[in-house]
């Protein structure tokens, strides 16, 4: 768990982690509710088999703008390095935003795997480490403390360098529940396949009946009742406009103050019928696609009338 302060021994381990294939990386940032949220640590970690903390890094780099800008430079826009984050897009912020490269986000691989393998209430690092990664007792007071204070406290350094062993653990086993998730379509057993599906389709079924006629009697009754939210719900309404006009007089008066309207419009079915061979001396341009869809079959092999 070396802390590191000086500016050149921040600038001696970027320069190691140059050479590194994944590095798994964390912050902590000072006046985070401001308008000018301020660098306080970066956390790395080169080594996700380490336990210890041994090989968590802390980079002190509050109001070292050149320190950061290298760390950007070296390691965050180069593409060869990965980077793996949680809630990355709260990181990237302050370290080279969209320049970044090769960033890996367990949040977004987390929302990404179906509830029945990963059956969480939230995607919080903390819920995350302790239901996936059977970590214990994780505390997390220590993330709105004050970063902007130095010298850190001993309990602000223990939670910094742990961050990094929760992340690199959860992004081990993220991608072994991804690789679950999405097994080679070749080899898929489609027995096993079908008759889940078919049962979840009739539980969905009428669970989203019952969601849907239970969603429309509470509108009804709250508004009844003159009575704007809940305590689970709140009633809010919005009004839609839609303007039409005809495309004659659209074209009419468009052309008469300038308004370009060279521009593709999607011939619909029957405005295709409407033309005709007329449609032969139309320039268009034709895309086609191919969609597909699982259509239920009744007991006889015969696909079911939707």
């Amino acid at each position: 768990m070396p802390y590191l302060t000086s500016a050149r021994e921040i600038s001696a381990i970027v320069a190691e982690y140059t050479n590194a294939k994944t590095l798994w990386i964390d912050t902590e940032v000072a006046d985070y509710k401001s308008r000018n949220p301020r660098l306080s640590l970066i956390q790395v970690l080169d080594n996700p088999k380490d336990m210890s903390g041994d090989r968590v890094y802390l980079l002190d780099v509050l109001d070292q703008p050149s320190i950061i800008a290298e760390f950007i430079e070296k390691i965050m826009i180069n593409s060869a390095i990965e980077k793996v984050f949680h809630n990355a897009s709260y990181d990237l912020k302050l370290l080279g935003n969209k320049k970044a490269k090769n960033v890996t986000c367990t949040l977004d691989i987390a929302k990404k795997i179906p509830y029945y393998l990963l059956p969480l209430p939230n995607y919080q690092l903390k819920t995350i480490a302790t239901s996936l990664c059977s970590f214990n007792n994780i505390e997390k007071q220590e993330q709105t403390s004050d970063w902007s204070k130095r010298p850190l406290t001993e309990e602000q350094i223990e939670y910094a360098y742990l961050d990094c062993i929760y992340l690199a653990q959860i992004h081990s086993n993220l991608l072994d529940l991804q690789a679950q998730a999405s097994p080679d379509p070749a080899t898929e057993d489609l027995i096993s396949l079908s008759s889940r599906y078919s049962q979840l389709e009739q539980q969905y079924k009428l669970l989203n009946s019952e969601f849907e006629h239970l969603q429309e009697r509470m509108k009804k009754a709250m508004q009844a009742q003159n009575i704007s939210e809940t305590a689970y719900y709140k009633l809010t309404s919005y009004e839609r406009t839609t303007v039409k006009a005809t495309f004659t007089e659209l074209a009419r008066v468009t052309q008469n103050e300038g308004i370009n309207l060279d521009f593709p419009i999607t011939l619909t079915q029957k405005l295709q019928k409407d033309l005709g061979q007329n449609l032969e001396h139309l320039s268009v341009d034709i895309e086609k696609t191919i969609s597909w869809r699982l259509n239920p079959k009744n007991q006889e092999g015969d696909i079911e009338e939707e």
